[in-house]
């Protein structure tokens, strides 16, 4: 049993999805202990027990710690097959983190694995879907892997209740170098609301419009007003491997929201990497499966360097950092 200090850096629910993705793309059994304990409520979560129980599904595991508050968990997986699986999370837990803990070994499946999940799709502390989607799987696909997810209902918190598919395919990863990509022609982007006014996303579209347009950037953004399950609001911009979003919330004017995401992705943009601060912590399991990889991001994140010693435990790599021009260079060979 490979054992895991789940405090270790960042400490949070991360270090634990990355842990058991690539003990069952390794085979290596697990004991994670001191599970998010430095969180107001340390120990495993409703959204947690979820990904890693349809993980030890997924490669046939056991698994033991899995209830509410456990901060002690072992996994010990067998081998990764395919399959559908039928997910409620029960919570507005985030969907994307949900896939987070599954993603990394679905190329080594020995089948295609279709899932339906319900949860959360724009919630704090997490990447939107609209950001998974466009963001993550753009650069993913340049790594090799075969996956795609479709948004189905939009989850808002508390209530949640958001739906969302997912197809993946094995395959084989390869390399790839990240580089600063030439500006698309504009950034891209979707402003929604369910169960607001339909002037709250287009009051969110225009403020981000005005603002990108201010610093010399133009954009093309959707907006969508829709009834659903769950109240919110939301916006994702995009363009390449560089995102920005923000979430609507109750006394937040709709301007503001769209001027936090529009800010986000524009200090990105400025800083001349070749992927945003988000993207590469996501990143960083799948360039160590893959091999020969690298780019450039504006900060290392704590969540970025905590991944890079989780996937150091698993895998015979080394990640090399070097700060160049004021970015850090991260490389896997």
């Amino acid at each position: 049993m490979l054992e895991i200090d789940g405090s270790y850096g960042e400490g949070g629910g991360q270090l634990v999805r990355t842990a058991v993705a690539l003990s069952a793309v390794t085979g290596k059994g697990i004991r994670v202990t001191n599970i998010r304990k430095n969180r107001p409520n340390p120990g495993l979560k409703q959204q947690h027990l979820k990904a890693l129980e349809t993980a030890a599904k997924i490669c046939q595991a056991q698994i033991s710690g899995l209830f509410p508050g456990s901060t002690e968990l072992s996994f010990v997986p067998v081998e990764i097959k395919g399959g559908k699986y039928d997910i409620d999370i029960g919570t507005a837990g985030s969907i994307t983190l949900f896939l987070q803990c599954i993603m990394p070994a679905l190329p080594f499946a020995k089948e295609e694995v279709e899932l339906t999940i319900k949860g959360g799709t724009d919630v704090a502390w997490s990447p939107t879907m609209d950001y998974l989607q466009h963001v993550t799987f753009s650069a993913l696909k340049q790594l090799g892997y075969s996956g795609s997810v479709t948004l189905k209902e939009h989850g808002y918190y508390p209530k949640g209740g958001g739906k969302v598919s997912a197809y993946f395919k094995p395959c084989r990863l390869r390399g790839f170098h990240f580089l600063k990509e030439e500006q698309e022609e504009e950034i891209k982007g979707i402003s929604h609301a369910s169960n607001l006014p339909a002037h709250v996303p287009l009051r969110q579209a225009e403020a981000a419009s005005t603002r990108l347009i201010e610093a010399g950037y133009p954009s093309q953004i959707e907006t969508q007003s829709f009834e659903a399950f769950s109240t919110g609001s939301g916006i994702t911009l995009w363009t390449g491997y560089m995102g920005g979003s923000a979430l609507g919330k109750r006394g937040l004017p709709a301007e503001k929201v769209g001027k936090y995401a529009a800010d986000e992705i524009i200090l990105e943009l400025r800083s001349g990497a070749s992927v945003d601060t988000y993207l590469a912590d996501q990143l960083i399991p799948y360039m160590a499966l893959a091999g020969n990889s690298s780019y450039t991001v504006r900060e290392l994140s704590l969540h970025t360097k905590t991944n890079i010693w989780v996937t150091e435990q698993f895998l015979d790599v080394n990640f090399r950092i070097e700060k160049k021009e004021g970015l850090f260079e991260v490389c896997v060979s």
